[in-house]
This record gives C-alpha cells, structure tokens and sequence, in this order.
C-alpha cells in the first residue's frame, strides 16, 4: 500500500560539533519519504519555490515516489539554518525563512484521496487538517508537531491530533503541549484528544510507544560511535514506521513497525542530510533491524 506524506521540503544550513552542511536537502516531508519509500510507495505532498532543483531528489522518483503532489510557486523554498552543540538531542534555530510555505493550500490529487495510510509531517496545523479532510478511505494516519506550532496555533494542533490514530511526537513538546512534565500522565492528556497511540521520541534515549488501553513499548537507540547531524531523525523513523506498516498493510505489527523507524533513524543520523540514506541497502536494514532485537533479549 501507498502512504500519503504531506509535509516541508527544505534546503538546510546545518553546524554540529561534527561538521557542517550548506543548502543541504531536508525538509519533513524528504526525511519520511526516503526512509518509508524503503518499505512503500510515498506520495508527497509539498510545496517547493523555482529555486529548488527537482533533479536532486531524481532518485526518488526511481524508487516509485510520486511527485505529483508537490507544487511550485513563484518564490523561494523553505529554508531553515540552525546548529547543535553537544547535546545532540536539542536544536538551535538561527533563521527560518517560510518563503513560498506561506502560499501553500494543498489540494490533493485524486489518486491521493484514495490511499489507506497517511503521515502529516511538521507543517500548519490548519494545513494538517485540510490535508486529512481530504482522504477517503483513510486506515491509519499519523501526524507530527513542533514548538513552533504548540506556541502559535495550541488550539489546531489539538485540533489535528484529534483527527489521526497516532501522534509522533518529542518529549519537550509533549509536555509544552500538554503542561505535564511526567511521561505518562503527559501522554494520557494526548489520548483525551483522540488518538489510539502516542509515540514520544526521545532522540539518544530512545523512544516511548503508549497505547490507549494502558500498554507501553520502549525501543532504546541503537548506540552508535558517531553521530554527526541529527537532523530530521524524527521524520526519519515515521517513515520506517510507516513504511513499514504500509507494506503489511497491518496497524497491528505497531511495535514491529517502531523498531523499523528506530533503524532508519539510526542511519539517518550517522552523515548530513539523506547522505547515509541514500546509500544503504535492505540487507543492511534488516541487519540492524535483528541487532535492536538482540539488545533486548533476556534469557529465559
């Protein structure tokens, strides 16, 4: 099955103590689609200004991704710069520029409507639920926040969570979001919204899956020996995990799906960009994927 993405796509100005990275491709909606398109077909949704070159992510379209989704404006695209000191799991904002986001009102085409699974990166909440008012036929959704939205529009973010089965989200704005500082009783205000899940991602410590009915999941992150660019982790394992939940075409594989999207967030982190993306292969994922299982193995 094919997953609809509607997110940002980006060129990013990145500094880590590792390195740095000008006009690097990014964007919410290009960190899910090139992790999922390993398990799925992807739709994108997006918005892009005459200045970006389509050729660059040429090799999406390869992997099956559907283009037909993005629209180009009179303008400039996207584009965030910012930095990361030591603390790896935090972000500093230097600049963001809207540009041509500021235009976007995506009217999706009819092919789209149609899917079962979709995935409401980082954008306008007002966005999100014109997006999701759109589908049809819709069999599991998901959807993403930033502080950035929780400080300007709480009310619509509320609004967009209440629409999809799962919310994906860090544990600084979950609490900004709900004013719990605990977890759990954090992710329990989320579940009055409406959603069946809430996924809190907790960068180097891992990640907490909750469900409504009381149970809770926890992947560590893989322990790697070099991290250089955390950025677009986050959209990175939701593409894993919805990818993956795609290709099963099964919401019930979720914990499966959650140590996928921790794989692919993995590798994501370990280069620039999509740079390690780009290169690794399913043998590899699968590689990974059966070493996450091992770490949490007990005897019998």
């Amino acid at each position: 099955m094919a997953i609809v993405v509607a997110g940002t796509v980006a060129y990013d100005s990145i500094k880590t103590p590792f390195g740095e990275m000008e006009n690097a491709l990014g964007g919410s909606a290009l960190y899910f689609t090139v992790s999922a398109s390993f398990f799925s077909p992807v739709k994108l949704v997006a918005v892009i200004g005459e200045d970006f070159d389509l050729s660059k992510i040429g090799f999406l379209k390869e992997k099956g991704v559907d283009f037909s989704g993005i629209e180009i404006k009179k303008g400039k695209t996207f584009r965030w710069k910012g930095y990361y000191d030591y603390n790896l799991n935090e972000a500093h904002t230097l600049e963001t520029q809207l540009n041509v986001l500021t235009m976007f009102s995506p009217s999706l085409p009819e092919a789209y409507t149609e899917e079962s699974f979709l995935f409401l990166a980082n954008i306008d909440p007002e966005l999100q639920i014109r997006i999701i008012n759109q589908m049809k036929n819709l069999k599991f959704s998901a959807a993403d926040t930033m502080n950035y939205w929780i400080e300007s529009k709480p009310e619509k973010v509320k609004e967009a969570f209440s629409l999809v089965n799962a919310v994906t989200i860090n544990e600084a704005e979950v609490r900004e979001i709900t004013g719990e500082y605990n977890l759990v009783k954090a992710a329990r205000k989320i579940f009055d919204l409406g959603p069946d899940y809430v996924i809190i991602k907790r960068g180097e410590y891992g990640v907490l899956v909750f469900d409504k009915n009381g149970k809770t999941f926890f992947v560590p992150a893989y322990p790697l020996e070099e991290v250089f660019d955390p950025t677009g982790a986050g959209d990175t394992f939701a593409g894993g995990l919805m990818g993956y939940l795609a290709m099963k075409g099964d919401t019930k594989k979720l914990r499966k799906a959650v140590v996928y999207g921790s794989v692919m967030a993995s590798f994501n982190v370990e280069e620039f960009s999509f740079n390690k993306l780009r290169k690794i292969s399913k043998e590899e994922i699968e590689k990974r994927f059966q070493e996450f299982l091992s770490f949490c193995q007990v005897e019998e």
